[in-house]
């Protein structure tokens, strides 16, 4: 009963998305995606220069995590087309990323000298 249910349950979901794309509206053409987010010009550079920043960390393999999680917020807000919530966490990101480059420098630990 429940492997017939189930077949059931595929078939309708795979006809149901089948039809997903047959969507037209009125005037013959499908529907318009919405204009994309746009952000300030400042919070466009300063996610550029944050994206600029985790790649440098990156590549030295000094990339805190708090950093990448910051320009992923950074990148989230510019979709959504926050300026404001751009620049902090982009700043944020270019912070943590110039600490974690600057810890390359620490002198290096040695246990049992």
């Amino acid at each position: 009963m429940s492997k017939v249910l189930l077949a059931l349950t595929s078939a309708a979901l795979l006809g149901l998305s089948g039809c997903a794309d047959l969507y037209i509206n009125k005037s013959g053409s499908a529907p318009a995606k919405s204009a994309a987010a746009t952000i300030s010009a400042e919070a466009q550079a300063a996610l550029t220069a944050a994206q600029a920043d985790v790649k440098a960390a990156k590549a030295k393999n000094a990339l805190w995590t708090t950093a990448d999680s910051a320009l992923k917020a950074a990148e989230a807000a510019a979709a959504k087309g926050d300026s404001a919530t751009v620049l902090k966490e982009a700043k944020l990101a270019s912070n943590q990323v110039q600490k974690g480059l600057a810890q390359l420098n620490y002198p290096m630990l040695k246990v049992g000298d």
